[in-house]
């Protein structure tokens, strides 16, 4: 990872807010921006309106867009963080908090609409249940606001061999709310699209893995929180609208390639010793069973190569993280963590049918 001491730039402004816990504390709300004026056009101006008691920080990846123009027209009173180059999400976002000084972050995307008093709930948890961590609100679909969103649905969790998946959202099987899973529950991660963290969490684990650029970031995280025995949640009378894929669409090789070398260096990094060289032999198997099952189904060789780039890359690197897993491992209060089943979701998805997270039976 590269030093921190590169040159930011910072345009300030005065609308920071105390948190109405009474406890002096503070939230503030930092959007990450990459080339993303036209969603910020779109969606800022309901962040502003509903979210009256946070302060709003747009974090720019030194856009190539007129986002830095369009921000000083149209949203001069919106303080702005500017970096010298991109980041990508997970850097990005460690580089901009080092300069907010609030109790509470909450990490939202550039294309999530929030409705009025969205905020207040995840707030008010946080203040009166000191073991948590983190928090996110229920996610759902912009296009279908009674359906959940890919990104978060109502809170992440992690099958044996790593692959994640949510309450309302089991691969591409995505469940319409009905209230199934309402009420405050315990999840493994949540979604980096809308998550609430206390800033002194996020820091004594070290924030984002830098190095992971994007995606999976977020789940490392909460992961590593998790073992040293912190607690995650979904809050369910909270609700956020997220339009999802407008940096790296579904089905971007790119995306690919992040998806498959970020998870298995996660897995590296926070497996327990007795599970870590068997989980691996098994995703070598199934890593390449899904870059074959690409080709079959016709989706492009962009992803077959992007697998086997993938993995290339992971093999290459993963001695990188040595330190990191030992000081994990070293660190960690609990393996016990039930959020990450002891089973396949392959299996229980596709050979035994589990379409839902409710229909699972191990959970």
């Amino acid at each position: 990872m590269e030093e921190r001491n590169n040159k930011t730039h910072i345009a300030n402004n005065t609308n920071k807010k105390s948190s109405p816990s009474g406890e002096g504390g503070a939230v503030s709300i930092i959007i990450l921006n990459w080339n993303g004026a036209h969603m910020m056009r779109t969606y800022l101006p309901t962040v502003i309106k509903n979210t009256p008691e946070a302060e709003i920080i747009i974090a720019d990846n030194a856009s190539t867009d007129d986002s830095i123009k369009m921000l000083s027209e149209e949203f001069p009173d919106i303080r702005t963080i500017i970096l010298d180059k991109n980041y990508g999400f997970a850097e990005g976002y460690n580089r901009a908090l080092q300069q907010v000084d609030s109790e509470y972050y909450v990490l939202l995307n550039s294309d999530v609409d929030v409705p009025e008093g969205w905020l207040t709930p995840l707030l008010s948890f946080m203040d009166s249940h000191p073991e948590a961590c983190a928090c996110q609100p229920k996610l759902h679909a912009i296009k279908e606001r009674d359906r959940f969103e890919y990104a978060g649905a109502a809170g992440g969790f992690l099958d044996k061999y790593g692959y994640p998946f949510c309450r309302g959202r089991i691969f591409e099987t995505v469940e319409k709310d009905n209230g199934q899973y309402d009420g405050n529950h315990e999840i493994l991660w949540a979604t980096g699209a809308c998550m609430m963290i206390r800033s002194k969490d996020y820091w004594a684990v070290g924030g984002l893995d830098g190095r992971f650029f994007a995606h999976s970031e977020e789940i490392d995280l909460c992961w590593r929180l998790r073992l040293m025995g912190r607690k995650i949640f979904c809050i369910s009378n909270s609700i956020a609208y997220h339009l999802g894929g407008g940096t790296l669409p579904k089905g971007n090789p790119r995306k690919t390639f992040l998806n498959f070398r970020n998870n298995l260096t996660m897995l590296y990094k926070n497996l327990p010793d007795n599970e870590l060289s068997h989980v691996m032999r098994v995703r070598f198997f199934l890593d390449w069973l899904a870059a074959f099952q690409m080709l079959i189904l016709g989706r492009s060789w962009g992803d077959f190569k992007a697998v086997y780039k993938a993995r290339k890359e992971f093999s290459r690197w993963k001695h990188d993280f040595d330190s990191d897993r030992q000081k994990i491992q070293a660190n960690k209060k609990t393996d016990n963590i039930p959020e990450r089943i002891s089973k396949s979701i392959l299996w229980q998805y596709y050979a035994k049918r589990k379409k839902t997270f409710n229909e699972l039976k191990t959970l």
